[in-house]
């Protein structure tokens, strides 16, 4: 019997994939990142990203830089622990991360829902996501996060510091804009786990000055690109106020939203997604790789005086000392790209202009356990 319960799921899966992206494909939420000759951005895609919530900026990363995050991407696969309790790698060697305070390493049952219906994360994901059955010779987990990214890759780094996608910051959070968090998502082929459905915004859903940019963004950078089968869904328009996702689930009939959309991406191409919007991911039964390279950005008074969310540091008010030290990752990224792409016109970052932050090997052990100080809200 269950069996065939995978199978008419695995076919009501297909036409759900088949038919979400024709709905995405004519959403027309995507393009190049353009700027005019004065280097000034082209504010033409504000329209759209305000409208669906989310926006597909195509051919952002060169090969170069995909090559490089890649590499950095494999040896954090390769350095982390061996499994969630391990202290060492596959090789038997000490495993990244092991001498700092930060739980940087995220794992998953193969093909599972961890979070869905549960009251982790601040309960905001509310129902479960259908778990397939996994392949009997799974192992018991696999890696699908790496928190705290910028410390483990320089590459990340300097995809951090990447001048286009801050100036795309300013201009939707404006000049003095604060940081979030930055993570690697890995969802492993035949086994990546599924994300329910949410909305990462917590705290500030009943501020006066509410609007659909109070709890920031995310931008997600692919390194292999996605779509429908492996990649992240959204509801667009969702990100203008507090959803009920157990009405809208049980108004699809199941976890299948009907309105949704996949995130479909090209390798290269750099989607923001607002974190108001309601989206997740299924489980990854296909045989396709996603890597998607996450680090988000607030408006500054959206967590100037906040009480964190607990979720991604301790929950604290947020004072402009604690914001100013966690932009400190800001500088040291602009820097370290600056280094790697002499060629290339820096992002000046407003609340640090008075500041001068040099990347270099002496600084590494300053920012070890940097994401202690994330701001979630």
């Amino acid at each position: 019997m269950s069996n065939r319960l995978e199978t008419t799921n695995e076919s009501l899966m297909q036409a759900y994939r088949a038919a979400g992206t024709l709905r995405a494909k004519s959403l027309g939420n995507r393009g190049p990142l353009r700027f005019d000759p004065d280097g000034q951005l082209d504010l033409e895609f504000l329209e759209s990203y305000r409208t669906h919530g989310f926006y597909v900026f195509e051919n952002v990363l060169d090969q170069q830089e995909l090559k490089e995050l890649e590499a950095d991407v494999h040896r954090l696969q390769t350095r982390a622990p061996s499994s969630p309790k391990a202290d060492t790698d596959t090789s038997g060697a000490p495993a990244l991360g092991q001498h700092l305070k930060g739980k940087n390493f995220g794992w998953v049952a193969p093909l599972s829902d961890p979070v869905g219906g549960t009251l982790r994360n601040d309960g905001r994901h509310p129902v479960k996501m259908h778990e397939p059955a996994a392949p009997k010779d799974a192992p018991a987990h696999v890696l699908q996060i790496v928190l705290g990214s910028l410390q483990f890759s320089d590459a990340c780094l300097r995809l951090y510091g990447h001048p286009q996608l801050l100036a795309v910051a300013a201009a939707i959070n404006g000049d003095d804009f604060a940081p979030f968090n930055e993570a690697v998502w890995i969802k492993q082929p035949r086994l990546g786990g599924s994300v329910a459905w949410h909305q990462d915004g917590t705290t500030q859903w009943d501020r006066p000055d509410f609007d659909q940019d109070t709890h920031g963004f995310n931008f997600m950078a692919q390194l292999y690109g996605s779509d429908a089968d492996n990649g992240l869904w959204v509801l667009p328009g969702s990100h203008r106020a507090r959803a009920d996702i157990p009405a809208l689930v049980e108004e699809s009939g199941s976890d299948r939203l009907e309105a949704a959309v996949p995130l479909i991406c090209q390798p290269g191409d750099v989607a923001i997604c607002n974190r108001q919007a309601v989206h997740g991911s299924f489980a990854n039964t296909s045989d396709k790789l996603r890597v998607t390279l996450n680090f988000g950005f607030h408006r500054r008074e959206s967590v100037l005086g906040a009480q964190g969310n607990g979720i991604h540091s301790q929950s604290v008010a947020y004072d402009s000392a604690r914001i100013l030290k966690r932009s400190e990752m800001i500088g040291y990224a602009i820097s370290a790209r600056a280094q790697h792409r002499p060629e290339e016109q820096s992002f000046s970052y407003q609340p640090l202009a008075s500041h001068n932050f040099r990347w270099s090997e002496n600084v590494r052990d300053n920012i070890q356990d940097y994401n202690l100080l994330d701001l979630g809200i």
